[in-house]
């Protein structure tokens, strides 16, 4: 009789618990606010804050509330504040920045572009002397080892696993192609290349 008690109370507990899901979701639009942020410092643009219209934010607070108050499974939501002001992570973003006026001319005369991967890519060379060739060389692939520095940096940071590194490198794509300037070349997500409007 016991052994049945403790069953039944067992399985009443597992019941209970598995009637709570807690939904730990990549934080995608916290993400891409901290890659716009970086990347506005970066290249040294006026921040523009945008701000949800008065009625947005009334209906995602009632819907929040409205969903509290729902029958059926309870879930519990994990908040995740992104972390980008750790010493490394502040570290490469100051080089890629001080690294910035440097590339800018080789950005404005169409040399390099934005990938839809979050790194630099090569575009038009063949205006460029051997020794602009091998500066820009050598320039892309610091850029390039600090961008992905700093994705993983963000990641580790966070404590995302690396199943998450891909998503960061994304967000951080769109952030680098749209904040680049007009006329200069990024790469659509279907791989074709384009100079901004």
């Amino acid at each position: 009789m016991k052994k049945k008690s403790r069953f039944l109370i067992l399985g009443v507990i597992v019941f209970v618990i598995s009637c709570v899901t807690v939904n730990i979701y990549f934080p995608a639009a916290e993400v891409q606010k901290a890659a716009d942020v970086i990347v506005e410092d970066v290249r040294q643009l006026d921040k523009k804050q945008e701000q949800k219209p008065q009625e947005q934010q009334k209906l995602n607070q009632y819907y929040q509330k409205l969903k509290k108050l729902s029958w059926g499974t309870a879930e519990a939501y994990a908040q995740i504040d992104i972390e980008v002001t750790t010493p490394a992570i502040r570290a490469l973003k100051d080089s890629i920045k001080a690294r910035f006026p440097q590339l800018k001319p080789f950005y404005d005369k169409g040399n390099v572009g934005e990938s839809n991967t979050g790194f630099l890519g090569n575009r038009d060379l063949g205006n460029m002397s051997l020794k602009e060739k091998a500066d820009l060389s050598r320039l892309i692939e610091q850029e390039n080892k600090d961008r992905k520095d700093l994705y993983a940096e963000i990641m580790k940071a966070n404590k995302f696993g690396p199943d998450v590194l891909p998503q960061i490198q994304k967000i951080f794509a769109n952030s680098w192609r749209d904040k680049s300037q007009s006329g200069w070349w990024i790469q659509k997500d279907s791989g074709e290349w384009e100079k901004k409007k």
